[in-house]
């Protein structure tokens, strides 16, 4: 169970550094960021996040650009109960088996 709780956290992580990145990079370089390539590199990235993100909201009341928004927000809610799972699981089993 620990091992599935930290997996899920560093892909949760790895998801938002990418988007959070993504969004820094975009603000940096501007109009010229789709042909920036580590602006496309962290799109790679985080992109199947943004996709299932795109699946779970309605068209009509998102739109594409909130998209990325709203995949953060999920890893985001995700990140915090996967940490507050794990924490209280190491609680259970003893902090010393956690480290």
């Amino acid at each position: 169970m620990l091992l599935f709780l930290s997996i899920v956290k560093l892909v949760c992580e790895i998801a938002l550094m990418a988007l959070f990145g993504q969004w820094v990079l975009g603000l940096l370089a501007g109009a010229k960021r789709e042909q920036n390539f580590f602006y496309q590199l962290l799109a790679q990235v985080g992109r199947p996040f943004v996709m299932l993100a795109r699946l779970i909201t309605p068209r009509s009341i998102v739109l594409d650009r909130h998209v990325p928004l709203v995949a953060f927000l999920v890893l985001a809610f995700t990140w915090i109960v996967v940490t507050a799972l794990r924490i209280q699981h190491c609680l259970q089993i003893g902090v010393e088996l956690c480290k």
